[in-house]
């Protein structure tokens, strides 16, 4: 039975591979109408939506940059929980997987959501999700949930809401198992992401950590204490890439922390930094909160995140946003800032508990060093324009949802003082 059971695993692995084929990779035309763009920064904050930043007395670095950036109003997250909003941005799709789950490190022998059409999701709880890789179909994302984040019933009987509560995205096949960073290496450029609170060892094989520990460390405390807890402050739910096979056999060299040599304030103030950088500040930094007791009071979850302002965490809004002015403004300060056409996105991943009357809009900020300033947009994006956008002023090909004739190119937001192309 169970050289049965292999030799069916190794059957359908080989009919995963035999799909890798660069013919029937989704990937089309270069997408127009951005600029062509040196360096991007992308900034992701966490689990709040538009109206619970934009007025909040304790976000004011956020709302000033809404004025003087380009600010799209009408922008949305696509689905839940985090980590499918990360892949979705990254990536162009979720890869069939919609939860938080941590990656299946270096396993080479799993199946992947691709190449099953099987869905990775958080309730009831599919584990550990395998690394990315080859071609195949991912999951649909239907308007409303009750799959992840909540489980419907008596007591939750509304489900919360995908985009706009009403438009779904269907199942897509040909999805290539690959993101934004294998298209930039693919086209010589470079990229990295930078996380906060990686421990010193770095992100392989660490799916929490808090600057130093990690889930797999035997922490001791002075006092003994069995109920210890690590305060997760770094998470692989956050750090999009190392769910894909290509960076984890890659050894992870793209991965780097904040602080340290070649860490981002390291990189910044050398100005030697990369094409494309993806920045995620750890989970108090971030806005997303840690519970009660893990990392102080000011990290916190919010008492009652029902979408409005009411019921947020004073203090975890104003650290997050103190957070977002370091870096936005230590960029600004780096010699690279001033080199080339750069832009700054700063976004949210998603609006967390979307339950009706609230959506899943988040805010999202194009900050740049060239062209008009404190413009708004009203059309609709969601994060698969700004994977298409930012592909496009990199001059890459657009990559799986990014296709979509549905899904728009946010030129107006990048929009340059005049129409060259270099």
């Amino acid at each position: 039975m169970k050289m049965k059971c292999r030799l069916k695993s190794a059957a359908a692995l080989l009919a995963a591979t035999s799909l890798v084929s660069p013919a029937l990779a989704n990937e089309g035309a270069v997408p127009k109408g951005v600029p062509r763009l040196d360096h991007v920064f992308v900034i992701m904050m966490e689990n709040h939506g538009y109206g619970q930043i934009i007025g909040n007395p304790d976000t004011p670095f956020a709302n000033k940059l809404a004025k003087s950036g380009n600010t799209a109003t009408n922008y949305f997250a696509i689905g839940h929980p985090s980590s499918t909003n990360y892949l979705e941005l990254v990536g162009g799709s979720n890869f069939g997987i919609r939860s938080d789950n941590n990656p299946d490190w270096h396993n080479t022998n799993c199946l992947t959501n691709l190449s099953t059409g099987q869905v990775n999701l958080d309730s009831p709880n599919s584990g550990s999700v395998c690394p990315i890789w080859g071609v195949g179909t991912d999951a649909q994302t239907p308007p409303t949930d009750c799959s992840n984040e909540i489980t419907c019933d008596a007591n939750h009987p509304t489900p919360i809401n995908n985009i706009d509560g009403i438009l779904s995205i269907a199942a897509k096949t040909g999805i290539s198992g690959k993101t934004i960073a294998d298209q930039l290496a693919e086209a010589g450029k470079s990229w990295k992401t930078y996380q906060e609170s990686l421990p010193p060892s770095g992100a392989d094989g660490v799916n929490f950590a808090d600057g130093f520990f990690t889930d797999s460390s035997d922490i001791a405390t002075p006092t003994g204490d069995p109920n210890a807890k690590l305060a997760k402050l770094y998470a692989a739910k956050h750090n999009p890439f190392v769910y894909f096979r290509s960076v984890q056999e890659g050894g992870l060299k793209h991965v780097a922390a904040f602080s340290g040599k070649h860490g981002l304030f390291d990189d910044l103030s050398s100005g030697d930094v990369p094409h494309f950088s993806f920045i995620a500040p750890n989970q108090c930094n971030d806005q997303h909160g840690r519970g009660i007791g893990e990392a102080g009071s000011q990290c916190d979850f919010d008492p009652n995140d029902n979408g409005t302002l009411q019921g947020l965490n004073p203090a975890l809004m104003s650290i997050g946003d103190q957070t977002l002015s370091t870096i936005v403004l230590a960029i600004k300060n780096s010699p690279a800032w001033r080199e080339g056409r750069n832009a700054i996105v700063v976004l949210w991943d998603e609006d967390d508990y979307s339950i009706s009357p609230t959506v899943n809009r988040v805010l999202t900020v194009v900050d740049t060093n060239y062209g008009p300033h404190g413009l708004k947009s009203n059309r609709f994006y969601t994060h698969f324009s700004l994977l298409k956008s930012l592909e496009s002023g990199f001059r890459l090909p657009c990559l799986n949802h990014a296709c979509d004739a549905s899904t728009g190119i946010m030129s107006d937001l990048f929009v340059a003082d005049d129409d060259r192309d270099n």
